[in-house]
């Protein structure tokens, strides 16, 4: 389950990259009820998606050439320096090297050896989101690659994640752990992405899953917004009710009703 309680190998931070960020702030605070507040005048246009005054995610105008709409997940690092040398030995590449963003904290973009992008956010000032697993916020986090034999042994030299294969219909699920975590530190899972996904032109992604009340209120919801449904509602049991949407500008992410203990 993922917490505000950040340490190395966890996700802390969620960005949202837009080429229209005014329509996607109106998108997810219809969809969601988030708000937006501005970084600052020095900040590019970069802001903070809110609910109830807590950071839930941000939001900022595309910066890398050829970009497209996205979501970026970042993981929690104590020296973004030396996870950069570290997904380099691991046959990854460094996107973007680490810099640091006024005082709150120093960043860096990677991607893996499978075409996944993802990034390190070293805690200055700010830690990270003020708040995760509730509804309305980041809940889970997945990996969807063409080679999952070739993802494990790089984010395992990278964050030190431990592992545990669970079977999941026709496919093998990988659920992942921080080091020293338990089951009940699972913050993600690595998956096979499928192959209808890559013949569309998809290739490998991290996905950000957000808690919600009620999925299929929340899907209708997106398509009434200028969304589509990449992957209808499906029941898990023991994990929930969840679906794979993408806002207007083509960022993809999952919603989920998680099952109650014990379901």
């Amino acid at each position: 389950m993922l917490t505000t309680n950040f340490i190395p190998g966890t996700p802390n931070w969620l960005d949202l990259g837009s080429a229209d960020s005014e329509a996607s702030q109106a998108f997810y605070g219809g969809l969601f009820g988030w708000t937006f507040a501005s970084a600052g005048p020095e900040s590019g246009g970069y802001g903070f998606l809110q609910q109830g005054g807590r950071t839930v995610a941000a939001i900022g105008p595309l910066t890398e050439e050829g970009a497209k709409s996205a979501w970026t997940i970042y993981f929690h690092t104590a020296d973004a320096d030396q996870t950069s040398k570290l997904v380099e030995q691991a046959g990854g590449t460094v996107r973007f090297g680490p810099f640091d963003v006024f005082t709150n904290g120093r960043m860096a973009g990677y991607t893996d050896p499978t075409g996944a992008e993802f990034a390190v956010w070293q805690p200055g000032e700010t830690a990270g989101l003020e708040a995760v697993t509730e509804v309305g916020t980041l809940c889970w986090t997945e990996l969807h690659t063409s080679d999952p034999a070739a993802a494990k042994p790089f984010y395992r030299t990278v964050f030190g994640w431990q592992e545990q294969d669970v079977p999941f219909g026709d496919f093998t699920y990988t659920v992942v752990t921080p080091v020293g975590g338990g089951t009940d530190a699972s913050q993600g899972g690595i998956a096979v992405l499928l192959p209808e996904r890559t013949a569309a032109g998809t290739g490998s992604h991290w996905l950000p899953y957000f808690e919600v009340a009620d999925v299929d209120a929340v899907v209708a919801r997106a398509t009434e917004l200028g969304g589509a449904v990449r992957a209808p509602a499906y029941d898990a049991p023991g994990v929930g009710r969840f679906a794979q949407l993408a806002d207007p500008h083509g960022a993809v992410f999952s919603v989920i009703t998680s099952a109650a203990p014990g379901e």
